[in-house]
């Protein structure tokens, strides 16, 4: 026996035991090795006339014997000499493929891709077998050699006669694995059955440019006989037929004008297993120091576990049509983690197990490109199908959402442009952008109210107060709305009317309009108000003037009210835009960075209850309401009992309007019974 060349035990223990982490990838593996060694023999015979290579016979051959437990892969490829035996398995980490690339990349260019780099793919057949044996007959010679080894010590290499079984007529080779015995952890068995050799040839091989075949078994209804009775039953008998396994072609390959829409939605459903077609189908192809190939695809609806701390986002990463990461995370970002795809690329950098990417730059790049292209593709959608882009939204707006809070506001200027809101003065999702085209003159904030329900938030008097001023208040439901309006801060909107700083600005661009000049316009930065804060400007000058003088005129009888609600409010005033007898009596707002919807939802969430943020809430009494002149007539009469029970009816009321719980329903009921 001879020895392999290195420190053998050791390294030899290292390939097989530790650098895979997935024993069932060596089928991935050999096929690999087996189609560079037909790669090598094609590039060979166009050079050398004496191949006479017929391409339709190239392939790779899967033979599996459940009776003998051994596995087979054949190939008609190059073949190894006795010498090239010696020193592509003999010596660890010697890689055959990268040293013929290199000898023969300067002749044939773009034309040798070679799977192969580290020459140690090959021992990745000693996770399952506990020997393996290598036939093959070079081409051009008339020899056949056999190489044999338990992947413990050493290995024979002799020469199969011509006499022998095994001898091969033809250029190749075989590599034949005879299976560990089956142990309570693992069932080596498995890897003998059709079902599993198929899968795992559509699951890492399926774009292997060589058809992968192998012998399967089927069953067809036998010929009724001529004979045969009225009361003939149709009999079934089982036959063996080569099938191919493998597709071959990459279909992100192909010229999208040559692949019909249908295709691609076939391809969707099959590879990420979903029963809906995708809602957009899109493609790029990067040239240039990193080249590679990206079909990509939007889910026509949200997986059931797409919000859940289980759900894996990630492309599919193929390096030369070899599958290398089912889920590659790193090429789409957490907001872009519904996005389906493969990406193909023969230049990044991989480890020595193929099993992930040794420079995280090459996916930097990659991941850079993607995005923007996601990006591109949402916005038009967004401009030139909107119903589906409505239905989009719905499905994967929450992540979009949360990717700009996530990233504390610093992904707002690429995400905010496809934000979709309900406008509650135009009833329909509008973008940040039509809302600021639509915004009033004079106006120079965007307007939102956060609650659960659309229909609620609609009636809220802050908001019937701002629709009645003719502002827009867009109704925001999800409980990431209010999180990812705080990060965001403001919108800048872009092509907006010129707001001009005085009238003699604003006449001379009248008068250039006039004379034929276009229109100015200018991108504004517009705040994001919730109108639920308490320092909501919606007053006019007179308005906010009034409401002082009445604050001012009533501090005993509101220093009264606040002591009654005994710490639940911040201070009791007068409300500057609730000001007609039409209007609601009372609302609660909020002062400072935690409004009454976050609150709610960090109650919500499992660091809440009594250490939760609290937001610093503020009574807000309208001055013009009869109910106010009640309350100062219990002041001015002395009677503090009555005052109370208007005061707490009239908070709790409040907060029923906003949504928010009444801290003591037994009380507020109570006290509705008292005033009947």
């Amino acid at each position: 026996m001879r020895k392999f060349k290195t420190e053998s035990k050791k390294l030899l223990d290292l390939m097989i035991n530790s650098i895979y982490t997935n024993r069932e990838i060596f089928l991935r593996e050999l096929i690999s090795n087996a189609s560079d060694a037909i790669d090598k023999l094609y590039l060979k015979s166009l050079t050398d006339a004496s191949a006479n290579v017929d391409q339709a016979n190239l392939a790779i051959t899967l033979t599996a014997d459940k009776d003998a437990r051994t596995i087979t892969v054949s190939d008609n490829g190059i073949g190894m000499t006795a010498e090239e035996l010696e020193k592509n398995l003999g010596t660890i980490a010697h890689s055959g493929s990268e040293e013929f690339k290199a000898e023969n990349a300067e002749a044939q260019g773009d034309a040798v891709d070679i799977i192969g780099r580290f020459g140690v793919g090959f021992y990745s057949a000693f996770m399952v077998a506990k020997e393996v044996t290598v036939v093959t007959r070079a081409f051009g010679s008339d020899e056949c050699n056999r190489w044999t080894s338990d992947g413990v010590e050493g290995y024979t290499i002799s020469a199969v006669p011509t006499d022998d079984p095994a001898y091969r007529a033809t250029c190749g080779t075989d590599v034949i694995m005879a299976l560990k015995d089956n142990t309570d952890d693992a069932s080596y068995d498995e890897y003998t059955s059709e079902y599993t050799l198929k899968d795992l040839v559509k699951r890492y091989s399926n774009y292997v440019r060589y058809p992968v075949q192998m012998m399967v078994t089927k069953s067809r209804q036998k010929e009724k006989p001529a004979d045969a009775g009225d009361d003939y039953k149709p009999e079934w008998e089982s036959y063996e037929e080569l099938e191919t396994l493998n597709s071959m072609t990459p279909i992100w390959k192909k010229r999208a004008a040559d692949v019909e829409q249908s295709e691609y939605d076939e391809f969707y459903k099959s590879t990420f297993h979903d029963w809906e077609v995708p809602a957009r189908t899109f493609s790029l192809h990067a040239e240039g120091s990193l080249e590679y190939d990206a079909l990509l695809f939007i889910p026509g609806k949200a997986p059931f576990d797409l919000y859940s701390r289980d759900y894996e986002k990630g492309l599919e990463l193929y390096s030369s049509n070899v599958l290398i990461m089912e889920k590659c995370a790193d090429l789409v970002p957490d907001y872009y983690n519904f996005v389906r795809g493969v990406v193909d690329s023969s230049d990044i950098t991989l480890n020595i197990s193929r099993e992930t990417l040794q420079q995280n730059r090459q996916l930097q790049v990659m991941a850079r490109r993607i995005e923007k292209k996601i990006t591109s593709e949402l916005e038009a959608m967004r401009d030139n199908d909107r119903e589906a882009y409505e239905k989009f939204f719905d499905n994967f707006g929450r992540g979009i959402k949360y990717g700009i809070y996530s990233s504390y506001g610093m992904k707002k200027d690429e995400l905010a442009g496809l934000l979709f809101f309900w406008s509650a003065k135009n009833e329909k999702f509008v973008t940040l952008q039509e809302y600021a085209e639509g915004m009033v003159e004079g106006q120079s904030q965007i307007y939102y109210a956060a609650g659960d329900d659309r229909d609620r938030l609609a009636k809220m008097p802050v908001v019937k107060a701002a629709l009645a001023k003719g502002y827009d208040v867009l109704l925001c439901t999800a409980d990431v709305d209010e999180f990812c309006f705080q990060a965001m801060r403001d919108f800048t909107a872009t092509g907006l009317a010129k707001v001009y700083e005085d009238d003699a600005a604003r006449e001379a661009a009248e008068k250039a309009q006039a004379d034929g000049a276009e229109a100015e316009t200018e991108d504004r930065a517009l705040m994001l108000k919730n109108v639920s804060s308490g320092d909501l400007d919606l007053a006019t000058d007179e308005e906010k003037t009034a409401a002082e003088k009445t604050a001012k005129a009533n501090e005993g009888l509101f220093g009264a009210m606040k002591d009654t609600l005994d710490g639940a409010v911040a201070k009791v005033t007068v409300s500057a835009h609730l000001t007609g007898e039409g209007d609601a009596p009372s609302c609660v707002t909020a002062e400072g960075p935690v409004s009454l919807e976050m609150e709610q939802v960090l109650a919500a969430g499992p660091d809440g209850g009594e250490n939760a943020p609290k937001a610093t809430r503020v009574l807000e009494v309208n001055a013009a309401h009869p109910v106010f002149a009640k309350l100062q007539a219990a002041q001015e009469a002395g009677d503090a009992e009555k005052l109370a029970l208007y005061t707490s009816l009239l908070y709790d009321q409040a907060l029923l309007t906003e949504g928010l719980p009444v801290a003591d329903p037994v009380a507020f009921a109570q006290n509705v019974c008292k005033l009947m």
